[in-house]
């Protein structure tokens, strides 16, 4: 396995450098070109394992950044995207495009040459090409959203060759839904299992195809791609038959494909141990230094009460200390944001020579208050809450060892995004939230939503329904991307908020901190939004001096 993904990045060099044009005619032959390589079924296996390298990875939870979700303590292009204050010549905006558009052009490549290789069963050829057209779809998708009108590029040019106009938005969302049906009809409808783990297959077209369609407002498209993923009737929420646990373990190693357990995840990056480690855990949580992921006021207000309701609508919300913020809320709440009493990796120092934030902790292993103080000594925060989802506790006090899954695309957005786009069609019904929904809160114990009583008592079905997304998908990277396509840029422009200094014990360790007249802490202010401008990124500098004719999108 691990010498299959060495080959494929190797491969990964080749096929960057095998469209341009040779000073001569004849293929030299003691090098891999165009001419000598798309001849057999395993060079083009090689090619399509190469292209999953194009698949986002913790990059994708990198994204969350960007949303009100999370605060990024030290600079990052994300954390200066969110906030407004950033301009065309930001590298992320210019990596971003040469990624996808690599990627891209690497997919070209293959689908112009995969017809010259000698296969045996021309369906596996094609079952092949339908893996690169969904990775090719799923590139295409982060480059609209990202820039709105792109070049549409099908044949394998360079990225120096990408000259002309950009084609319009709606042109492009029409060919990756295409392209998607038709990967739909050459792939398999099973789940992979085994060494086959983290393929592609017929409901991961399906489901990034109602994802397309719902972030380009195409509804029906979007509730109907969704419905065929739920009506193959293959993928399921995990569940390890605890309620209080159910969602947190899916983002560990119990979560991860190869494990076998896991049938809600349909698109993922897998990771090798060895091979393709990442940092996820110990960032969330290090237990030497501030943590970089650290959750929002805003994302921890929207965890409902356990009777349904929000917190300023609520007769059970009541806070007067740290510990009640985590009471009688939506159980996910305790699954995302580590809550007092809980294992973590952000250790206490306990010797005797140091004092901690809370000196009476004889276990060094159980979360009991946010530390402030970036001593050392503990894991420090900035906003006073840690995340606990996608923290695998065995690795957080290791440097780049992780190997839990990324996940892309889970069967718990399918269910979203049908319940959404009926939403926004007028015909969401209880039944339909029954089967989407309240299948999410099942999982781990909540009240189903009602829309009677949602009406009763004056809430917005449309935001509850939105609610729910944000609350199921937090740190998956979508958030940023709801909040465009909702045109809910106001929210990018508020000053980012932590928890209230008076709730804490330990406040002494809080002293100093900036906080608004309540109490709450102001951990980020200065952030902007313009509208239409920040709908959109601006084209990359770089990209508008190689190419004068992509012009640059509103407002910048």
């Amino acid at each position: 396995m691990k010498k299959k993904y060495i080959l494929s990045i190797l491969l990964s060099a080749f096929l960057l450098g095998s469209c341009e044009d040779d000073f001569l005619d004849r293929a030299p032959l003691d090098q891999i070109t165009d001419e000598n390589f798309w001849q057999t079924e395993e060079q083009l296996e090689l090619a399509v394992d190469a292209m999953y390298g194009y698949l986002k990875a913790k990059n994708t939870v990198d994204m969350a950044i960007m949303g009100d979700n999370t605060y990024w303590p030290s600079n990052n292009n994300f954390k200066q995207i969110g906030s407004g204050n950033f301009s065309y010549d930001l590298s992320t905006i210019n990596n971003e495009w040469t990624g996808l558009y690599t990627g891209i052009r690497q997919a070209n490549t293959f689908l112009a040459n995969y017809k010259n290789a000698a296969v045996q069963d021309p369906e596996k050829a094609e079952e092949l090409a339908a893996q690169v057209r969904v990775i090719r779809a799923y590139l295409y998708s982060y480059l609209t959203a990202f820039f709105g009108d792109v070049p549409l590029v099908t044949e394998p040019l360079g990225i120096d060759e990408l000259y002309g106009p950009r084609d319009p938005r709606e042109e492009v969302v029409d060919f990756m839904l295409a392209e998607l049906d038709m990967a739909a009809e050459h792939l398999p409808a099973e789940i992979p299992t085994g060494d086959d783990a983290g393929r592609l297959n017929k409901g991961a077209a399906l489901a990034l195809k109602a994802r397309i369609a719902l972030y380009n407002e195409r509804w029906e498209v979007a509730e109907e791609a969704a419905k065929a993923v739920m009506d193959m009737g293959i993928y399921e929420l995990f569940d390890v038959g605890d309620p209080s646990s159910n969602y947190r373990r899916l983002f560990t190693y119990e979560g991860k494909l190869s494990g076998g357990n896991n049938r809600e995840t349909i698109i993922s990056r897998l990771h090798l141990e060895g091979v393709s480690d990442h940092n996820l855990s110990r960032e969330i949580q290090v237990p030497d230094q501030g943590v970089r992921w650290n959750p929002t006021k805003s994302l921890v207000d929207d965890y409902l009460m356990s009777d349904g309701l929000p917190i300023e609508k609520s007769p059970l919300y009541s806070v007067n200390t740290y510990n009640e913020v985590f009471e009688n809320r939506d159980p996910r709440m305790t699954q995302t944001i580590l809550e007092p009493g809980s294992p973590w990796g952000g250790r206490y120092d306990s010797s005797p020579e140091h004092k901690d934030a809370d000196p009476s902790n004889d276990h060094p292993d159980i979360f009991v208050v946010p530390k402030f103080s970036s001593d050392k000594r503990g894991a420090a925060t900035y906003t006073g809450y840690y995340f606990t989802k996608y923290v695998e506790p065995s690795t957080v006090g290791q440097v780049s060892k992780d190997v839990n899954d990324i996940h892309l695309l889970r069967y718990a957005e399918v269910l979203l995004t049908y319940a959404e786009a009926r939403l926004e069609q007028g015909e969401l019904t209880q039944e339909d939230v029954d089967m989407t929904i309240n299948k999410l809160r099942d999982r781990v114990g909540m009240k189903h939503m009602d829309l009677a009583e949602l009406t009763a008592n004056g809430l917005d079905i449309r935001e509850e329904v939105r609610r729910e997304r944000r609350i199921e998908l937090a740190l998956e990277g979508q958030r940023y991307f709801d909040i465009i396509r909702w045109r809910k840029g106001d929210l990018l422009a508020k000053d980012v908020k932590g928890t209230n200094v008076n709730w804490l014990s330990n406040k002494e360790d809080a002293a100093g901190l900036r906080t608004d007249d309540k109490g709450f802490i102001i951990v980020l202010n200065g952030n902007r939004f313009e509208e239409p401008k920040n709908y959109l990124w601006p084209i990359p500098l770089e990209q508008l001096q190689l190419n004068p004719e992509l012009g640059q999108n509103p407002g910048w």
